[in-house]
This record gives structure tokens, C-alpha cells and sequence, in this order.
């Protein structure tokens, strides 16, 4: 069982930037594809980044693309989002996700996640 706890949400103006952390437990971290997702109140959820177990094989939204970069650090087992240049409508709840570990295929579908995270709020105001 992996267990995946987020931290570093919160408000920021337009503009700003935030960083979310994902700590994971367990120990096949190194072989997991990591993802973030997104969900804003009414909408459904939504894909936003993906780092593949096999390094430097990333994925990012049209929406983010240029302005958020995902990254890992296996030797912590953590997952990081950098937000830059941040929008009131990047305003959600942000989850990190999990794949089985030596996962392959669609990097940007949540059903290829097993493990999920409890989420972090981000409130971007204009």
C-alpha cells in the first residue's frame, strides 16, 4: 500500500507562484509514475502533469504547459509541482497519484493511478 500526502497549497495572487509536495510511502517510489491532478469546484478532474517512472519522460496539460514544471526526487520519495505565473482559474483542489509500479501506457488518464493523495487546496485571487 502506498500512502501519499500533499502539502503546500494555499492563496497567492495572480502572477504568484507555489510549490506542492507530494511525500510518498512505501518502497517503489523509483518506479512509479507520479501525476498531478486537478479539480475545481463543479468541475470533474482534470489531468495537469506526469513524471514517468523512466525519468525524463513528463507530460503537461495545454493549460500549464510553460508555467508548471513536475519533478521528483527519489531519493526522498517526493513529487513536486512548481507553479509559476499562476491564474484564478489554476484555483482547485490539487491531488498527487500513484501508478502501479513499472506502469506503462497514457500518462495523462487517472485511471492509470492506483494511489491517491488527499489534495491540497490552491486559491489563486486576481
Amino acid at each position: 500500500q502506498v500512502q501519499l500526502v500533499e502539502s503546500g497549497g494555499g492563496s497567492v495572487q495572480a502572477g504568484g507562484s507555489l510549490r506542492l509536495s507530494c511525500a510518498a510511502s512505501g518502497r517503489t517510489f523509483s518506479t512509479s509514475t507520479m501525476g498531478w491532478f486537478r479539480q475545481a469546484p463543479g468541475k470533474e478532474r482534470e489531468f495537469v502533469a506526469a513524471n514517468s517512472w523512466r525519468g525524463s519522460i513528463t507530460s503537461y496539460s495545454d493549460s500549464v504547459k510553460g508555467r508548471f514544471t513536475i519533478s521528483r526526487d527519489n531519493a526522498k520519495n517526493t513529487v513536486y509541482l512548481q507553479m509559476n505565473s499562476l491564474k484564478p482559474e489554476d484555483t482547485a483542489v490539487y491531488s498527487c497519484a500513484a501508478a502501479a509500479p513499472l506502469f506503462s501506457g497514457t500518462l495523462e488518464s487517472m485511471y492509470a493511478y492506483a494511489y491517491w493523495g488527499q489534495g491540497t487546496q490552491v486559491t489563486v485571487s486576481s
